[in-house]
């Protein structure tokens, strides 16, 4: 049975999601980007008490088309994650227990979820190399790039903060980005149930059939 813990108002009022250094040769600090209310946390989900509404973005799939992600994905179960094919740790990391979950679905299910995976670095992350990088974590995923300011603006509108790539002295270039999947319900195509970067295969894989059904898990 899961643990769901009401947070204060004055917690809520402070909490905030934070942007995650990928591919950073430092400790991996964090800093707080923006405020988010909650109304619950579950063992892996927190629960929007006011929901986001799904991100104004038109960018590029990885075919080379046009991609307008609140029509395509309009009534679709869908899981939104912000990052870039060069992080060696987190976005593989995400991405990976994100399929291997959707494996363990019935068929129908799988077909039904909706997975996009949106670039942090698009100078680099050109179509056909996010193509090559998502089918190894599963086919099915949709990956979009554009360019940077648009992105950017994206991710603000369902609180997630990403920086511009920069290039550290050692030549290591870092995408500074929030670490979060936002999960958007078929029936309200709002984004109601946020996950860190820590939830498990097993969290994603018992959460998954309930957001199919657009409810709570």
């Amino acid at each position: 049975m899961r643990k769901k813990t009401v947070l204060a108002a004055a917690f809520v009022a402070a909490a905030a999601l934070t942007l995650s250094a990928c591919g950073s040769s430092d400790d991996g600090a964090k800093k707080p980007v923006a405020d988010v209310s909650v109304q619950a946390k579950t063992k892996a989900a927190t629960v929007l008490d006011q929901p986001f509404t799904k991100p104004d973005l038109v960018l590029t799939d990885t075919h080379g088309k046009k991609y307008d992600l609140r029509e395509q994905t309009k009534g679709k179960p869908t899981l939104i994650y912000f990052g870039y094919t060069h992080c060696p740790d987190i976005c593989p990391l995400v991405m990976s227990n994100i399929a291997i979950a959707k494996k363990s679905l019935p068929k129908a299910d799988q077909d039904k979820l909706q997975v996009v995976f949106v670039t942090t670095d698009p100078e680099r992350d050109t179509p056909s190399s996010l193509d090559s990088w998502l089918k190894a974590q599963d086919p099915s995923f949709i990956g979009l790039t554009g360019d940077f300011p648009t992105i950017q603006a994206g991710a603000r509108q369902i609180g997630i903060g990403v920086d511009a790539p920069k290039k550290e002295k050692d030549g290591t270039v870092v995408s500074m980005h929030g670490s979060q999947v936002i999960a958007f319900s078929p029936k309200t195509d709002q984004g109601y149930l946020v996950y860190g970067e820590d939830t498990s295969p097993d969290d994603y894989a018992k959460d998954l059939p309930e957001i199919i059904k657009g409810e709570t898990p």
